[in-house]
């Protein structure tokens, strides 16, 4: 079973369509970037996974889960598909250990005991072990959304999501962020993630999925994307780039 299988997807908003037939297959392990114009439904598709946006007509499933807007199959799904957003939606009162065994605890139901083990483990991945009892305005943009990938794997997820999740950074915190990406990616973690970082899709990412105007326009592993795309859109889209 794919780690994601998305067949036929539609969604409008009012009477503007955005996605207009969405097909697309991850499969475990895999790091899929989905590229593409302002507008083009990146976000939106990637909120339909995840249950946040409702749509008119097509299936998604993931992690084994069909996506319904029916509120218990929305806990089932979110406790094992992850999403990281650009704003880091950190809980300001809270440290960086409560941010993080939040929904463990009240989720998961996970005991005291394993709290500290969750922490160091998480923290660890993303570089931050040091900052455990840190709160949020003690850290930098890049700690932050650090941090928030790091709660997100406290729920031991299947399938990760990242929403444009550097477009907030300046370029070195970004690179700290993109380094934390690619550590998961190595240590094979199925994500799809929303990007304009082109260097990174191509250096990372196994597959690169092109949208445009509410479509899958093209899509492959990454580096025939990049070394050879194959319409006059993604040619113009990724022509920078390839200079």
């Amino acid at each position: 079973m794919p780690a994601l299988r998305i067949e036929n997807l539609r969604k409008s908003y009012g009477a503007m369509p955005v996605l207009k037939g969405i097909d697309l297959s991850v499969e475990q392990g895999d790091v899929v970037a989905v590229i593409g114009r302002s507008g083009s439904g990146k976000s939106t598709m990637l909120r339909c996974i995840n249950g946040l946006e409702p749509f008119e007509s097509g299936s998604i499933e993931v992690a084994g889960h069909k996506v319904s807007t029916a509120t218990p199959a929305l806990r089932d799904l979110r406790k094992e598909v992850g999403m990281v957003f650009q704003s880091y939606n950190l809980f300001p009162h809270l440290s960086v250990s409560e941010n993080i065994t939040l929904a463990p605890r009240v989720v998961l139901k996970l005991p005291a005991s394993e709290m500290a083990g969750l922490v160091k483990d998480v923290l660890g991945r993303v570089g931050l072990a040091e900052k455990a009892n840190a709160y949020p305005d003690e850290l930098s943009g890049g700690q932050q959304q650090r941090v928030a990938i790091a709660r997100s794997l406290a729920m031991k997820p299947k399938v990760m999501l990242f929403d444009e999740v550097t477009s907030a950074l300046d370029p070195e915190l970004t690179g700290e962020v993109l380094k934390t990406i690619a550590e998961l990616a190595k240590a094979g973690m199925t994500m799809v993630l929303v990007t304009h970082e082109m260097g990174f899709a191509r250096r990372v990412a196994t597959h690169t999925v092109f949208m445009n105007e509410g479509r899958v326009w093209e899509q492959g592993p990454s580096e025939q994307i990049f070394a050879d795309p194959q319409t006059p859109e993604l040619k113009s889209f990724v022509a920078p780039d390839l200079k």
